[in-house]
């Protein structure tokens, strides 16, 4: 009875999910700009969990602000609209793929609909801490089909830049574990029994999504960041390529550093 309750439970949160999803993919759908409609502009990270990426878009956001521009940075899995059903879920250990992918979906077009595309539109930087390429990358190493993940993200608009943090695994991992005493149950995909041991799963899990970002960094024209470089070397790299972004008059002389003491 509790294993037919459980699956009676996944199945409504995954019906659930769908209806948000498709309805927030219906309210951004049918606003969809085209991008040379949008006078802002939509730079993001991507890559695995220790790789650097959210370090760098911080810096980043600072040097931006510093240089009076207005941004915004958002980041995945941060809606409200989900957290609780996301975090219920977890818990129980209850999300299937499809549920999981869904509601990912529902958060990142609430965020899309609400603050990113308006933003946009208001001539903002939007900043990304993870878009719609880490749906590609995790959803399809959990099974998802990839058309029908790219079908669910197809309302969003393409980034000016894309960032793609490579880093080796095992750097990767040193980082991670040296910051946090346990992995959870999700994060280290214990769902898709990899590897009875936590660690072990975590590391194949990991290494599977890093093949999909190597697989698809050429077809989304990432920017390909070294990750094991020192982190000023990135910024600076980060920084000379959003600079092309810029109106011509402030591309070169009138953007200032942000001094150390800032």
């Amino acid at each position: 009875m509790m294993a037919a309750s459980s699956r009676s439970g996944a199945a409504d949160g995954e019906h659930g999910a769908a209806g948000q999803a498709e309805s927030k993919k219906a309210e951004a759908g049918r606003r969809r700009p085209r991008r040379r409609d949008v006078p802002g502009k939509l730079i993001v990270v991507e890559g695995i969990d220790g790789s650097g990426k959210s370090t760098q878009l911080l810096l980043l956001e600072k040097w931006l602000r510093y240089n009076m521009f207005e941004v915004f940075r958002t980041e995945w899995n941060s809606s409200d609209i989900v957290r609780s059903i996301t975090s219920k879920g977890k818990k129980k250990e209850a999300l299937t793929p499809t549920t999981f992918s869904l509601l990912h979906a529902t958060d990142f077009a609430d965020r899309f609909e609400r603050h990113i595309l308006p933003l946009l539109h208001a001539g903002y930087f939007v900043l990304a801490d993870r878009y719609v390429y880490t749906a590609y990358a995790r959803d399809v190493t959990r099974g998802c089909d990839p058309a029908w993940v790219r079908k669910v993200y197809d309302f969003a608009i393409k980034p000016d830049i894309a960032f793609y943090f490579r880093v080796p695994l095992d750097t990767a991992m040193d980082r991670i574990l040296s910051g946090r005493p346990k992995l959870k149950f999700y994060e280290a995909g214990a769902d898709l029994n990899l590897s009875k041991d936590l660690y072990e799963s975590f590391r194949i899990f990991q290494h599977r999504i890093v093949e999909q970002y190597e697989a698809m960094h050429k077809r989304e024209s990432f920017v390909v960041m070294d990750a094991t470089m020192p982190i000023h070397e990135q910024q600076m790299i980060m920084r000379a390529k959003v600079r092309k972004l810029l109106p011509k008059k402030l591309k070169k002389k009138t953007v200032l550093e942000v001094p150390e003491h800032v």
